[in-house]
């Protein structure tokens, strides 16, 4: 860890989550968690303005990255249940196995260096019938789009503190044991198409 990774990839990540089509996926996915929920990779918070305190009963978010969490502080302020931050991987997660009614993840499988242990862990500390609910950037489905993403990935990668472009999000969650519920998919307008291939949903444990 370094100047670059410790203060300067926050900042370039918590803008580009920022951004307004990311806002608006955020939007149609928060709103769906219920009862005691965490959320993976809590990071700047974009995700806690969208969370509906009327079904929520508490948040857990968790993420590596303390300096995040410093940028999130104005909007936890304003998220009207309990939250409570852990400092830590969500790949070995210092949480009891079916603790949780929801688990929320948007814009973290990217990143996550061991993803398939990140969905293992996600699955152990859902109650039975709880949801994950995703709203993911990944691989695309058009081959021609699939082979810039190949090629840029390695440098994508080394800018953006381990963001990788062309994970098969429904695979993976499929692969981890869970039921899909639900799921829609589509290139985020106004953004880069290697970069903007979005897939959110709903699956159960």
């Amino acid at each position: 860890m370094g100047f670059y990774s410790d203060t300067i990839v926050p900042r370039l990540v918590t803008c580009a989550c920022g951004t307004k089509p990311i806002l608006k996926q955020r939007e149609k996915i928060v709103p769906l968690a219920t009862g005691r929920v965490l959320e993976i990779g809590v990071g700047a918070g974009h995700n806690l303005p969208y969370y509906d305190s009327r079904q929520v009963d508490s948040v857990v978010g968790i993420d590596p990255c303390t300096t995040s969490w410093r940028l999130a502080q104005p909007r936890a302020k304003e998220l009207g249940v309990p939250l409570e931050f852990v400092e830590g991987s969500a790949e070995d997660m210092p949480l009891p196995e079916a603790t949780f009614d929801s688990v929320l993840m948007t814009y973290s499988l990217c990143t996550i260096p061991d993803a398939h242990a990140a969905l293992s862990e996600i699955r152990r500390v859902l109650k039975p019938g709880g949801r994950l609910l995703f709203c993911e950037h990944g691989e695309a489905p058009d081959p021609s789009v699939a082979r810039w993403q190949a090629r840029v990935n390695p440098m994508w990668s080394r800018i953006l503190g381990g963001c990788n472009l062309n994970r098969p999000i429904l695979s993976w969650i499929a692969e981890a044991g869970f039921s899909m519920q639900s799921f829609d998919q589509m290139y985020l307008p106004g953004t880069p198409r290697i970069a903007g291939f979005n897939v959110w949903g709903s699956a159960q444990r």
